[in-house]
């Protein structure tokens, strides 16, 4: 994508050369944000389908 291994070596040794990495402990609270959306949409959508014991079928109403 940036021209080659050599170039992208280069482009990342220029970036990261006066960086200081941070190493933060707890929980993320992106990824805790992104599982209760997730959660909130699995139980939206189950809560709007119904399955037909009979058939298996998945209907909403």
């Amino acid at each position: 994508m940036l021209g080659g291994e050599r170039l992208t070596g280069a482009l990342l040794d220029r970036l990261t050369h006066h960086v200081s990495i941070l190493t933060m402990n707890g929980d993320s609270y992106r990824l805790k944000e992104s599982a209760g959306r997730h959660a909130a949409g699995v139980m939206q959508n189950q809560a709007t389908e119904i399955v037909d014991p009979d058939t298996g079928e998945i209907t909403t109403p």
